[in-house]
């Protein structure tokens, strides 16, 4: 990897994955990927993606070289700002520490986790005991939306509000295709989203408080308020689909591995549940890079201008650094995944996931219900090439 030599060549390109297989099935291809062509041109995504984990945290690591600010992607068509998520370097830190304080240990300890304890009692006991409930439709995506709108300052946002913003928000973003459907869905969701912040940012400037609307609005050298409403979309979209698919792949995880689950229930290890779930399947699959200057990985030209796509779905499963990286095994040895980003665009968020879920969700959910099962592991449908999760889950509750 480095600069670019005079017998370099590009690299191949692949006319046949399509961003349906990659929707439906994309772990076949990425293991293909990553023993044939660890680099490669996919026509249907327009980008160079690369499989092996120490490429994509090559790229991560050197953004000098690999911009966060691809024009190329519909990140910004969809959100209808140029967000701190396609920025880089100061630009990019401003904004990023505009919400830092909400995220502060000290306000997560104190006020977000009280909080998401509450909002799991409340939700736990709406549960039926005894019946057959899909658990990522009742639990995870309500339980992840509820703690989020806490957390952002926008409780007056319902959950279904909340899920519904964040997967146009998401499928927007992930509209490689550019289709003008997706974007007419988004254009629509950012104008009630601005609605409801110009409303409750007047409540957060007479009562200031520790949500990440309040602090950005009251801040003695505040972003553009453009930016800020830009700042809690990006939470939205994927603030709500993280913790939502990372819990019900725990889930599924656990329930269709009886032993492991019975040692996590035994040890209470249930941070490592939640680290082997994320590195099993992780939430954001994929981010894209645009290449700054000519570069090489791997013996191939990476040319300026190109966007290379950094597989974190991958990269969590590359043999050269986990035996039986297919399959979920609580107990493995213990090594670092890429399941949140590294270098300077680390998931600000990570901390209330792990906190929420680990700490939070699955105990108090294992001990409402601790001979829960999933009668059908064949019925759960996994979707997303982007960001990943199941789509159902169907528990027993017991």
């Amino acid at each position: 990897m480095g600069a670019r030599t005079a017998d370099s060549a590009f690299a191949p390109l692949d006319t046949e994955i399509s961003l349906d297989q990659l929707d439906r099935d994309p772990y076949p291809i990425y293991r293909r990927l990553r023993a044939q062509s660890p680099v490669l041109r996919v026509q249907s995504a327009n980008r160079t993606l690369l499989t092996k984990a120490a490429d994509t945290k090559y790229v991560k690591d050197h953004p000098e070289i690999f911009s966060s600010d691809d024009p190329n992607t519909p990140m910004q068509r969809a959100f209808n700002a140029h967000t701190l998520m396609r920025k880089d370097g100061e630009e990019h830190l401003r904004e990023r520490m505009a919400m830092a304080p909400a995220f502060n240990p000290r306000v997560i300890k104190g006020e977000w986790m009280p909080a998401y304890s509450d909002i799991a009692d409340e939700y736990l006991d709406r549960l039926p005991k005894g019946e057959v409930v899909d658990l990522h439709k009742l639990l995870s995506g309500p339980y992840a939306a509820r703690g989020l709108a806490v957390l952002l300052g926008i409780p007056e946002a319902t959950d279904e509000e909340m899920q519904r913003w964040s997967q146009i928000l998401i499928d927007g973003s992930g509209n490689f295709g550019w289709r003008p459907e997706p974007f007419e869905h988004s254009d629509q969701a950012n104008a009630e989203m601005n609605a409801l912040f110009d409303r409750v940012s007047v409540a957060h400037r007479a009562n200031p408080n520790s949500s990440a609307l309040s602090v950005m609005v009251n801040s003695d050298d505040p972003i553009p308020e453009s930016q800020i409403y830009a700042n809690i979309k990006i939470a939205i979209g994927g603030g709500i689909n993280e913790p939502r698919d990372a819990l019900s792949t725990i889930l599924y995880g656990l329930l269709t591995n009886p032993d492991q689950l019975e040692e996590v229930k035994r040890t209470d290890n249930w941070s490592g549940a939640f680290e082997e779930g994320v590195r099993w399947v992780a939430p954001i699959q994929a981010s894209s890079r645009l290449v700054k200057e000519d570069t090489e990985i791997r013996g191939y030209v990476i040319p300026k201008g190109d966007t290379v796509m950094t597989i974190q779905a991958s990269s969590n499963r590359d043999e050269e650094i986990y035996g039986d990286g297919e399959f979920y095994d609580v107990y493995r040895e213990k090594k670092p995944h890429q399941a949140f980003g590294n270098g300077p665009h680390f998931c600000q968020g990570t901390h209330v996931a792990r906190r929420a879920i680990a700490d939070i969700m699955l105990p108090k959910l294992f001990e409402r219900f601790p001979n829960m099962d999933l009668p059908d592991p064949s019925v759960v449908e996994w979707r997303g090439f982007g960001f990943r999760g199941p789509i159902n889950l169907p528990v027993r509750l017991a």
